[in-house]
């Protein structure tokens, strides 16, 4: 009788994890790390934890200013779309943009990129996208983590969140309480949808020919457009005299929701919707889908991606600077007296 080979053992491939796909990722996204390189970056990628050196000799009261979001249903039109290109630019905006509000200069970004099976060729180019937010933002990407984990997503899916760390003079933080009547709101505008309602986007494009002509793109290349960056911008804006009392980065909840967050009690946003031109892609979206205003509003950035409250004297040198550094601004509105918790008005 003789005895038959032992099968072999079970290995962690075998289970569906690849270490050496993790470690081909990370030798591939090396040099786009390398593109976001800043002062203060110690040591390199592939560390347990970045380390990066404060600039507090720049400093007196250095407070620093975190922030962390997602991408949310877009990734689905990545996916289904096999454009991952550009949702790592939408992940770096979304946090950089937040922390941006109260003033603070973008210091670093970490990313967490999740997965079934790790691709690496599509994860190599999300995280090139994130290497270019993060130059776009002039923050370092510090670090991150690739995580696969097989039975929590589906073949080809993927999850991507990011943090952000910024700093800002504790004197110099903005918080909307110099805000008063009189004041005026400036708009700065959008790509388009940018990374928010795409719940509500999917369920109106899925009646329609993703890949049907829009404009000089397609429709699914329209609502991939990047979210625009703010940071380089408004941190010009920062280093004039203007005084600015309050921003706004219009995400989830639109302008109807987001320009309250950034003001104090008992004033009004009174917004003048005609003053300025809304991307095609979102008069697309309201006619295909029927939809309300005051849902769109509330749902769509509606082509006006961040706002900025300053008194009226300070209005012209604010237009100028923002225009100056690319980018597409107008006065949307005024600040007038309320009752009670701040309210956004249209006219």
């Amino acid at each position: 009788m003789t005895n038959s080979p032992k099968s072999s053992g079970l290995t962690y491939a075998s289970a569906g994890v690849d270490i050496e796909a993790g470690n081909a990722l990370v030798e591939n996204i090396k040099p786009l790390v390398a593109r976001t390189h800043r002062t203060g970056i110690l040591g390199a990628i592939g560390g347990f934890g970045g380390l990066f050196e404060l600039p507090v000799e720049k400093y007196r009261q250095p407070v620093m200013v975190s922030g962390t979001d997602g991408v949310g249903t877009k990734l689905r039109l990545a996916i289904d779309l096999d454009m991952p290109d550009t949702v790592g630019i939408d992940l770096v905006a979304m946090c950089v943009n937040d922390i941006l509000v109260c003033g603070a200069e973008p210091l670093w970004f970490l990313d967490y990129f999740a997965t079934a099976k790790l691709n690496v060729e599509q994860a190599s180019r999300v995280v090139a996208g994130i290497a270019e937010g993060c130059v776009q933002s002039g923050a370092a990407l510090l670090g991150g983590e690739t995580a696969e984990m097989p039975g929590m997503y589906h073949s080809g899916d993927y999850d991507l969140a990011g943090f952000a760390v910024g700093i800002v003079e504790k004197n110099q933080i903005i918080d909307g309480t110099t805000v008063q009547s009189g004041d005026q709101i400036i708009g700065i505008a959008s790509s388009g949808p940018h990374s928010n309602g795409y719940s509500l986007i999917r369920k109106v494009a899925e009646e329609h020919d993703i890949n049907a002509p829009f404009g000089d793109l397609t429709l699914g290349q329209t609502l991939m457009l990047p979210t625009r960056i703010y940071v380089k911008s408004v941190l010009a804006l920062l280093q004039t005299n203007v005084s600015i009392k309050a921003m706004a980065h219009i995400t989830g909840g639109g302008i109807s929701e987001n320009i309250p967050r950034s003001l104090p009690n008992d004033v009004t946003a009174q917004i003048t919707l005609e003053n300025w031109q809304t991307p095609p892609i979102f008069d697309w979206l309201q006619e295909q889908g029927n939809i309300e205003q005051a849902e769109m509003l509330r749902t769509f950035n509606y082509g006006i991606g961040f706002t900025l409250v300053v008194s009226e004297n300070d209005v012209e040198q604010s237009l100028d600077t923002l225009r100056a550094n690319g980018e597409s601004a107008c006065v949307i509105g005024s600040i007038e007296s309320g009752d009670g918790l701040a309210v956004v008005s249209y006219a």
